[in-house]
C-alpha cells in the first residue's frame, strides 16, 4: 500500500459519522413547516390598519387559518437598507429578539407612502429608486430599484409563524369543562411534531413555550449565484437544496468534518449574497436560533425568447433566459427580523453590512506570530517537553494553546489541578524565555 493509499483511508477514518448530528427530516420545526405549508394557507395584509410612523410604516397580516393578525413593520435605513419585521401583535409573552449582534440602532429614513393600485401599498425612499410595493391580497412585496422587480418576498407563500402558546396541562385546566377543537392535541402528533418535547438518541429537547418558529422566502429575480451563509464545508457558490438537504446554521465541533457537504460546523452567520452582472443584494437575517435555509435556482425562458428559438438558435436565447433563486429561510424561534441590502455593487453591500454589524477589529500584535497549537497537551510535564523541542531545532514561536483538556470537568476559566498544579508558574517560565536567536 503506497503513502497516497494510507493517507486516504487516515482522512476517511477522522470523518465524522453523520448520524451522530440531525439532519432535516429529524429537526421537528422543519417537518412541523413542510406539512403545513403543503396545504397552501395564505396571508393578507389588511391595508386599512396601515399606521406611519417616525420611524416605519406599520400593517397587520393575517392568516385565514389561524385568524390571530400579526404585526409587520417596515423601516428605511440609512444607506439603502430596507428592514421588515414581522411579529406577533399580543404574544403571551416577549419574544426573543438578538440583542447584541447591531453596533447600534441604525438611523431610519422616512418612507413616503406613494399610491399603488388597488390593494397595494408602495413606500420609497427621498430619492424615489427604490421602492416597497407591498400587495394585500395574497401578501406579498416586491422590492423594486430604478422600475426593475429586483426580490419578491412570499411570492411563494412560504410565510410561517407559530403563535406561543399556553403549556397542555395549563390549557386543559382552564378548559375543563370544553372541548378541545384544536389541531395536533393527540399524544402522538405532539410527540411527531415536537411540539413541547423533542426527542433525538438519548437528548431531549424540553420547548418551556412550545412552537414557536418562523420562515419566509425570497425570490432574487436574475440571479443564479448565491454566496455566504456560513460555515459550511461546501463550494463557495451556495447549491440547490432540492434534494432535502438545507443549510443548517447551527455550530457543531465537527473536527472530521466532510468537504461538499451542508452541514453546519463551527460557526453561522444568516448573511447571504447574490449577484449577477450589475447588480449585487444581501440579505441579512437577525436571528439567533437553528435556521434553515433552502435554495433553489431555475431559469426561465419567456415566450418572446422561445419564438426566437426557431430563428436565430440556441445560443442567442441562451443569453436571454432570465434565471431566479428562491431563498427559504427557517428558524426555529425567534420573530421575522431581516434586512435587505439593495446594494447595487458588492462593495455596497459588504458597506451595508458593517455599518450594521460592525467591521473587523484590528488583530493585537501577537496572533501575527507563530501559534503551537494542537489537541491536546495532556499536563505541565507536556507543554515542558514541546517548547524544549522547539529550543532544540530552533524554532521559533509566539504563543502555544491548551486546549479544553487542562480544564476541571471542560469548564472554562478553571485548571484541573492534578495535571496543571501551578499554571502560573508554567506560564511565567514561558514567557522569561528569550526568543531563538538572541
Amino acid at each position: 500500500m503506497d503513502a497516497a493509499e494510507k493517507e486516504e483511508i487516515s482522512v476517511e477514518d477522522e470523518a465524522v459519522d453523520k448520524n451522530i448530528f440531525k439532519d432535516c427530516s429529524k429537526i421537528a420545526f422543519y417537518r412541523r413547516q413542510k406539512q403545513r405549508l403543503s396545504k397552501k394557507s395564505t396571508y393578507r395584509a389588511l391595508l386599512d390598519s396601515v399606521t406611519e410612523g417616525k420611524e416605519s410604516t406599520r400593517f397587520q397580516i393575517i392568516n385565514e387559518a389561524a385568524k390571530v393578525p400579526l404585526l409587520a413593520e417596515v423601516y428605511g435605513i440609512e444607506g439603502n437598507i430596507f428592514r421588515l419585521k414581522i411579529n406577533e401583535e399580543t404574544p403571551l409573552k416577549p419574544r426573543y429578539e438578538v440583542p447584541d449582534v447591531l453596533t447600534s440602532k441604525p438611523s431610519t429614513v422616512r418612507l413616503i407612502s406613494c399610491s399603488g393600485d388597488t390593494g397595494s401599498l408602495v413606500l420609497a425612499n427621498g430619492k424615489g429608486d427604490l421602492k416597497c410595493h407591498i400587495t394585500a391580497n395574497p401578501f406579498k412585496i416586491d422590492l423594486v430599484s430604478e422600475e426593475e422587480v429586483v426580490m419578491s418576498i412570499n411570492s411563494l407563500g412560504q410565510l410561517y409563524f407559530e403563535q406561543l402558546q399556553i403549556p397542555p396541562k395549563q390549557s386543559r385546566a382552564t378548559k375543563e369543562n370544553e372541548e378541545d377543537t384544536s389541531d395536533d392535541t393527540t399524544q402522538e402528533n405532539q410527540e411527531e411534531l415536537g411540539l413541547w418535547e423533542e426527542k433525538f438518541r438519548n437528548f431531549v429537547d424540553v420547548k418551556d413555550n412550545g412552537p414557536a418558529s418562523i420562515g419566509l422566502d425570497f425570490s432574487l429575480h436574475g440571479f443564479e449565484h448565491v454566496y455566504g451563509i456560513p460555515q459550511h464545508a461546501e463550494s463557495h457558490q451556495l447549491k440547490n437544496t432540492s434534494d432535502g438537504d438545507a443549510y443548517r446554521l447551527y455550530n457543531l465541533d465537527v473536527y472530521g468534518y466532510k468537504i461538499h457537504d451542508k452541514m453546519g460546523i463551527y460557526g453561522s452567520v444568516p448573511y447571504l449574497l447574490a449577484h449577477k452582472l450589475g447588480r449585487t443584494l444581501g440579505i441579512f437575517w437577525l436571528n439567533a436560533s437553528e435556521t434553515l435555509v433552502e435554495i433553489n435556482t431555475s431559469g426561465d425562458t419567456e415566450p418572446a425568447v422561445k419564438d426566437a428559438l426557431t430563428q436565430t438558435g440556441p445560443v442567442a436565447v441562451k443569453q436571454k433566459v432570465r434565471s431566479q433563486t428562491d431563498v427559504h429561510w427557517m428558524s426555529e424561534s425567534g420573530i421575522i427580523d431581516v434586512f435587505l441590502l439593495t446594494g447595487p455593487t458588492p462593495s455596497d453591500v459588504f458597506k451595508q453590512y458593517s455599518y450594521l454589524t460592525g467591521t473587523q477589529a484590528m488583530p493585537p500584535l501577537f496572533s501575527l506570530g507563530y501559534h503551537q497549537c494542537r489537541w491536546n497537551y495532556e499536563d505541565e510535564h507536556d507543554v515542558k517537553a514541546v517548547d524544549a523541542g522547539f529550543d532544540e531545532h530552533d524554532i521559533p514561536y509566539d504563543v502555544m494553546w491548551l486546549d479544553i483538556e487542562h480544564t476541571e470537568g471542560k469548564r472554562y476559566f478553571t485548571w484541573d489541578k492534578k495535571r496543571f498544579p501551578n499554571p502560573k508558574r508554567m506560564q511565567e517560565l514561558l514567557r522569561s524565555k528569550k526568543p531563538c536567536g538572541h
